[in-house]
């Protein structure tokens, strides 16, 4: 975080409920909140803050794990990425790795809906077209097996 939790809900948390409120109150829109790293000190701010959706899910981020996030916030929050991580697997991975994180990612953030399959952040040049193409194939694998509701 680059200011501390308390900073944060003292100086931009009414700020954001403010905006959320009336958004919520004036429009059928959803919130969505941007914020990369570890945000898991804050996502009950986020949530009581009126927030909708996340994003990103730095799944490689302190305290970011899959399944404790949609064990705790899967009924708040609808998760928007944390498909693939895109500092470690997807770069540097094989598409073996990047199919399994995949397949894993969306088995979790999944269930019972709330999820917005996407990479953790922006793909970098550096990335392969094998682990691109694993990426979107197993995507498509798991999005094809889901039974239609």
């Amino acid at each position: 975080l680059l200011i501390s939790p308390d900073l944060f809900r003292e100086l931009w948390k009414p700020f954001y409920r403010k905006i959320n409120d009336w958004v919520h109150r004036n429009t059928s829109w959803k919130t969505f909140y941007h914020s990369c790293g570890s945000v898991v000190d804050l996502l009950d701010d986020f949530v009581d803050m009126g927030a909708d959706v996340l994003n990103p899910v730095q799944v490689s981020a302190r305290g970011m794990d899959p399944e404790f996030l949609k064990e705790r916030y899967g009924e708040k929050l609808v998760f928007w990425g944390g498909g693939v991580d895109t500092q470690h697997t997807l770069p540097f991975g094989s598409p073996e790795d990047v199919a399994r994180e995949v397949r894993e990612h969306v088995r979790t953030f999944g269930r019972g809906g709330g999820f917005v399959f996407n990479a953790v952040h922006n793909i970098q040049a550096n990335v392969s077209v094998e682990n691109l193409l694993a990426m979107f194939r197993a995507f498509e694998e798991c999005r094809t097996a889901v039974p239609e509701a």
